[in-house]
């Protein structure tokens, strides 16, 4: 039955390349395609006298580089993001199943949100570490009138200035900024996917078709994004400014910004991330059933569980 069903087993080797491969394309997918967004979000955080809202950013931007210039810093975007949703949802399947595995079945169940904030913590980890030097080459291009065009000429002008430190410079507040959000991300997602099965949708995940289920996917990633916005948005500030300035450091940046200055462009980021984060775990999941790989139901107590409470008889 099971092999009918499914083309690998739970925790396998092929089973996390492949989770891996959903990851490379979730993340590098839905990020490269808001490219213009993240464009003129950076150049508000950066020079928010220049780029006075999204519109007037969107404007301005257009005025001065054409259509093209709004595609300004793809490349690193798509490999930065590719590689860090490879370590991301790949890795998150891994510390999942090893940290449940740490606990045990009853433990894993009654902490089931630490367990998911504490493998989403450690995959965002390492996987901060694969994007950094594409997200410090992407700063520069975006928000460095004339410092370089494509990534081509940035990474090897960033490695002639300043070294290898140039690319991972900007790797903790970048942990700053992502190991919150991906936290949130994956968390309130497997919270809410598990609310929406029990309060909403009219009937257990098994009777679903696959398409109903990755609209229940959509719907939880959605609402894990607007969350995961306002919980990641100081920091993402602070990263963008830091990138721009050398010899600038995280603390300077928020006295300077000060509680006003972190919020600026949170409405343009909740749009961004809420649409993203849906996209992404639609991506991931669409990747998991066109695979036919195991895809855990919500979870459940476990009857040893409900023994020990007296839920059953």
């Amino acid at each position: 039955m099971q092999n009918a069903e499914y083309s690998c087993e739970y925790g396998s080797a092929k089973f996390y390349a492949l989770c891996g491969f959903g990851g490379v394309l979730s993340c590098g997918l839905t990020h490269t395609a808001v490219v213009p967004l993240d464009l003129v979000k950076c150049r508000m955080q950066v020079d928010p006298q220049k780029y006075k809202g999204i519109f007037n950013g969107f404007s301005v931007t257009l005025k001065e580089d054409g259509v093209r210039g709004l595609a300004k810093g793809w490349a690193p975007t798509f490999i930065g993001y590719s590689m860090q949703g490879l370590c991301k949802f790949g890795f998150y399947e891994v510390f999942k199943v090893l940290y449940s595995n740490m606990l045990g079945e009853e433990n894993a169940y009654l902490w089931r949100t630490s367990l998911y904030l504490a493998a989403s913590a450690s995959a965002e980890f390492f996987a901060d570490i694969a994007l950094a030097p594409m997200e410090a080459a992407k700063v520069r291009i975006q928000t460095q009138p004339g410092y370089a065009n494509t990534l081509r000429d940035a990474a090897p002008k960033m490695y002639k200035e300043e070294g290898i430190k140039a690319f991972y410079k900007g790797v903790a507040p970048l942990w700053m900024r992502q190991i919150p959000y991906t936290m949130m991300k994956f968390a309130c997602f497997e919270r809410t996917v598990e609310a929406l099965y029990k309060f909403v949708v009219p009937k257990p995940r098994s009777e679903c078709s696959k398409p109903e289920q990755l609209v229940v996917t959509f719907v939880a990633g959605y609402i894990a994004g607007v969350f995961c916005a306002i919980v990641s948005h100081p920091a993402d500030s602070v990263v963008s400014v830091l990138n721009k300035e050398k010899g600038s450091s995280a603390s300077l940046v928020l006295q300077r910004l000060g509680f006003r200055g972190v919020w600026k462009g949170l409405f343009a980021r909740i749009i961004m991330i809420g649409t993203l984060t849906a996209l992404q775990w639609f991506i991931y999941d669409s990747v998991k059933v066109y695979f036919r790989l195991p895809r855990p139901p919500p979870p459940e107590m476990p009857e040893s569980l409900k023994k020990k409470l007296g839920y059953t008889e």
